[in-house]
């Protein structure tokens, strides 16, 4: 079901975003995420190593397999804040468990924001049983939009569709728009489903859609401390379980991964001051690996972007970028295309097209194909233009 025919609800969540006074704007703050039910969970986060205090909560609360509740806070990242800020959010928890009356361990938190600032914990505290008297089966949108940081829009997915013999739902909200790289990009993803679905096929499933959703994509080549993608799973469809190496795996996979991917090149199309998306496809490389080098050395080359900003066919840039991936290449065997039009072929820049390549380049989506002539792997990643408006959100950040 398309994006905006559905109105982002899951049988057996509720959902809600307020505005705890985090932000200085008055802006929603922070979010809550309930399953009425206890849910399978399973997470993936950032490899950075100065992992934020949620994130060191999360990845260790998680072994229990089971949780109720997400509570998010935007406009802090609660990270580089040592022993207190990991107090701040067991806290954080602790003050939502109390609020629904459920087990502590089976609350999760996640943060966006500022790093090295200490979280406002008595702000959480004092606004939690606010949140916890907002939840609705119709909140996903209000908790979209209170895990917002510079991003301009909220960002929603919902998927439906028969899985194990029922209908299942799946809902994802996420945020995103600078520091974005994997693994993973500065982003929280939250994902709902009422799947009843088997733990390692849960897992399995979500690393999957992961890989090719949000560890595909770049806007600024920067790493975060807080990244996050966290999927309940409350098994309220009924459906037949769903285990791996079978049809209704693929489907749920399949239904997971449209939902994620969409998701990503959201974030990508926000990166901050961002005008392109830029789909970025390299073909026929050795490798899965060479292929993904190739694709994410001309996706961070500050000259591409620019010059994708700029709408200036400048094919030489990308052809620079794949000769320093480090990726063995033939240069006569290499081919380069925008939007299907040919731009290099047998060691040399092809002429023709150049109105409908003018054309091209001021469009929204570009994408890019990269065909080595080597292999059969391939690699895709959604990458975004470099623009003045990106210095200016960045260079004023913290002030």
């Amino acid at each position: 079901m398309a994006n905006g025919e559905q109105k982002f609800e899951v049988p057996g969540f509720q959902a809600a975003g307020i505005a705890a006074g985090i932000k200085e704007d008055g802006k929603k703050d922070l979010a809550l995420l309930y399953s009425e039910v206890p849910a399978k969970v399973s997470g993936v986060f950032t490899t950075n190593v100065f992992k934020a205090a949620p994130v060191l909560l999360d990845m260790e609360r998680i072994k229990g397999g089971a949780s109720r509740a997400i509570i998010i806070n935007s406009g802090n990242a609660n990270a580089a804040t040592g022993d207190e800020g990991y107090q701040d959010a067991v806290k954080t928890a602790r003050f939502c468990a109390g609020a629904l009356q459920i087990d502590e361990a089976q609350v999760l938190v996640a943060s966006t924001g500022v790093i090295g600032r200490k979280l406002p914990i008595d702000k959480v505290a004092g606004s939690v049983s606010r949140l916890v008297k907002g939840l609705s089966p119709g909140g996903i949108p209000e908790a979209a939009e209170a895990i917002m940081t510079t991003d301009r829009y909220p960002k929603m997915q919902f998927r439906e569709g028969p899985v194990g013999g029922s209908e299942c739902c799946i809902c994802g909200i996420a945020k995103g728009a600078g520091m974005i790289e994997p693994n993973m990009a500065t982003l929280l993803a939250f994902i709902l489903t009422d799947a009843d679905i088997d733990d390692q096929a849960m897992k399995r499933a979500l690393r999957e859609a992961a890989d090719q959703s949000f560890n595909a994509i770049s806007v600024d080549g920067c790493m975060s401390t807080n990244d996050t993608v966290l999927m309940l799973a409350n098994g309220l469809a009924g459906n037949r379980k769903i285990r791996t190496s079978t049809r209704d795996y693929a489907v749920f996979t399949g239904m997971l991964t449209d939902a994620m991917t969409e998701l990503a090149k959201s974030i990508v199309r926000d990166g901050e001051g961002a005008t392109k998306l830029i789909e970025i496809v390299v073909e026929g490389a050795k490798t899965a690996g060479e292929a993904k080098a190739v694709a994410y050395q001309i996706a961070r080359s500050n000259l591409v972007k620019t010059a994708f900003y700029g709408a200036d066919p400048n094919w030489g840039r990308i052809i620079s970028a794949v000769g320093a991936a480090g990726v063995p290449v033939n240069g006569n065997i290499v081919e380069l295309t925008f939007d299907g039009l040919p731009l290099f072929r047998q060691g040399q820049g092809v002429a023709s097209h150049l109105k409908e390549l003018a054309e091209v380049m001021k469009k929204d989506e570009i994408k890019v194909m990269v065909k080595l002539g080597q292999g059969t792997k391939n690699f895709r990643i959604y990458s975004s233009d470099l623009t003045l408006d990106y210095v200016k959100i960045n260079a004023h950040y913290t002030t």
